[in-house]
């Protein structure tokens, strides 16, 4: 099944965080996490979540079958430090969502940080 990527580039899931979320490829920069990350969100993937959450602040269930959240678009709207050679990084998005037929939007800016080579979310700030 040929499927487009939910995190926004236009490229086809498998070739995108398809490949992030399957294990085969690990993101090279805070953007690209944060757009697996979302995908992730989309497809419900608990699993990629926790492994990308900074053991910080991991929650410990998050029981997203449970919800009724349906994410229909992601923007990214700045992107600071966060590539390849850093080590930490911030990301403001806004994602889009629908929860019945009510639609709504997630403005955040998101801290993610780097440890043996690997990017990790570990937290962000809503913005009202």
């Amino acid at each position: 099944m040929f499927t487009m990527c939910p995190c926004g580039l236009k490229k086809l899931y498998e070739n995108c965080c398809g490949s992030f979320h399957s294990g085969k490829e690990n993101p090279l920069t805070a953007e690209s996490l944060m757009r697996s990350r979302y995908s992730a969100f989309v497809f419900k993937n608990e699993q990629y979540l926790f492994q990308t959450w900074h053991k910080s602040n991991r929650p410990k269930a998050l029981n997203l079958a449970n919800q009724n959240v349906n994410w229909t678009g992601l923007k990214v709207l700045s992107v600071e430090a966060g590539a390849d050679n850093d080590y930490k990084g911030k990301v403001e998005f806004i994602a889009e969502f629908k929860i019945s037929d009510k639609s709504g939007k997630l403005h955040e800016i998101s801290n993610f940080i780097k440890e043996d080579s690997k990017w990790f979310y570990v937290n962000g700030k809503i913005i009202e």
